[in-house]
């Protein structure tokens, strides 16, 4: 019962992370029908942040690299993606990856390609043994700021005016348009609130891995991506489910593979994902305006 307990807080702690990558990129894709790669790059941002501002306290640092990312995340809507943003899905994605380029090769100019460390706080490398079970402080710490920003975001979606235009922005763009709802102020509020989630993932990955380099943002935003896929696209509750399943399977596969399969585990993972979505091609919990 022991082990069972390990795994599922492991589980916790990768889901947990997964959400918080997972839910601003089915944030955009509701609003604006764009599968944001440049998102990663949005994460990059935030880890270098964090890096220049090493010096100060990190409670300080962690919010000016959070006001960073957002500032960053407004001017990306603003200067690449709101001049195409009548144009098709394609040109839209092609646009989230040229910028995503662009800014991989910006912080390559300016930073260099070796990574630099960045200094955190011992407490989240220590480990907390409570009957058995090991709960790492990183664990701790990603499941906590999943909770509060996932409770956050609920609360704002549902209790706050602009959150409720946000919420009919999703379900039919149009009409929310037709009904008064300003398009601009609302993708901008969504651009923010994934800058905001881009911060938080941002820190975590600092904590664990204790380094910024300028394509770290590349494997986040492919988790996101895939768990987005497989919980629905355009779908909050369905990125979550996404996120915990994503979560879940990794440390499954961790546990039951052979040892010397381990090394594969991500290809048996997302083996995983590709038959739920041969299964259901539209995701577990499709947005409301993809249900048929």
């Amino acid at each position: 019962m022991t082990e069972i307990i390990q795994h599922l807080v492991d589980a916790a702690g990768l889901a947990s992370l997964y959400a918080l990558l997972a839910l601003p990129v089915a944030l955009v894709y509701g609003i604006m029908n764009l599968v944001n790669f440049a998102h990663g790059e949005l994460i990059m941002i935030g880890a270098y942040g964090l890096f220049i501002f090493a010096a100060i306290t990190l409670p300080l640092a962690a919010f000016l690299a959070l006001v960073i990312v957002v500032l960053a995340a407004l001017a990306m809507e603003r200067a690449a993606f709101r001049p195409v943003r009548g144009s098709s899905p394609e040109t839209l994605l092609v646009t989230s990856f040229a910028v995503s380029f662009l800014l991989q090769n910006a912080a390559l100019m300016i930073f260099g390609s070796r990574p630099k460390s960045v200094e955190t706080p011992s407490l989240f490398s220590q480990t907390v043994t409570i009957g058995g079970v090991h709960i790492e402080g990183v664990t701790i710490l990603s499941v906590g700021l999943a909770v509060i920003c996932i409770g956050g975001l609920v609360i704002f979606m549902k209790r706050t005016a602009f959150g409720m235009a946000m919420r009919a922005a999703a379900e039919d763009f149009t009409m929310a348009r037709l009904v008064g709802i300003r398009a601009n102020a609302v993708i901008s509020g969504t651009f923010a609130i994934s800058g905001v989630g881009a911060g938080v993932a941002a820190f975590i990955l600092v904590v664990q891995g204790g380094s910024a380099f300028a394509t770290m943002g590349l494997t986040p935003v492919i988790i996101a991506f895939v768990a987005t896929m497989m919980g629905g696209l355009g779908s909050f509750s369905g990125a979550l489910i996404g996120a915990a399943l994503l979560g879940a399977g990794t440390v499954a596969f961790d546990v039951l593979l052979p040892t010397q399969l381990r090394s594969s585990r991500e290809a048996f993972v997302y083996g995983a994902v590709l038959v739920v979505l041969l299964i259901r091609p539209q995701g577990l919990v499709p947005a409301r305006r993809e249900r048929v």
